[in-house]
């Protein structure tokens, strides 16, 4: 019996390995959200699904946004963009219209918009709806 479920076990996390990876965002205003993941961020809108949920591809990732009367409540980032240049991306995104958040903590400052956390740069900001989104780029 524990041979079958090592193999079971095996068996899944072979294939999530491959699996496609969808992040869930929910929204208060789907027309509002739509507008800036598709005018501020650019994003590659896929379409509407039947149960209300909009879906939209990011790199090898797809981002679905659905509707949620209360929105969010998370205080901690829901999606981060893996970027090659943090300053140019954000230069860019800043010409759309988006807002970089900033802080001035113990342990935690941004110097414009990014800190360096380890082995990377981060920056994050905000959707229309709450979601705290970031940038992120790999150090070294």
């Amino acid at each position: 019996m524990e041979a079958t479920n090592r193999q079971a076990g095996a068996s899944a996390a072979t294939v999530l390995q491959s699996a496609q990876v969808t992040c869930m965002l929910p929204v208060k205003d789907m027309a509002r959200a739509r507008r800036f993941y598709e005018e501020a961020l650019g994003l590659l809108p896929l379409g509407a699904k039947p149960d209300g949920k909009f879906v939209y591809r990011s790199g090898g990732t797809e981002l679905a946004l659905f509707p949620k009367p209360e929105g969010t409540k998370a205080e901690h980032t829901a999606v981060s963009f893996k970027v090659a240049d943090i300053a140019a991306a954000i230069a860019a995104l800043k010409t759309r219209g988006v807002v970089f958040d900033d802080y001035d903590l113990p342990g935690f400052k941004t110097v414009e918009h990014v800190c360096v956390l380890g082995s990377e740069r981060a920056a994050w900001f905000r959707d229309p709806e709450g979601n705290i989104l970031c940038l992120h780029e790999d150090l070294g």
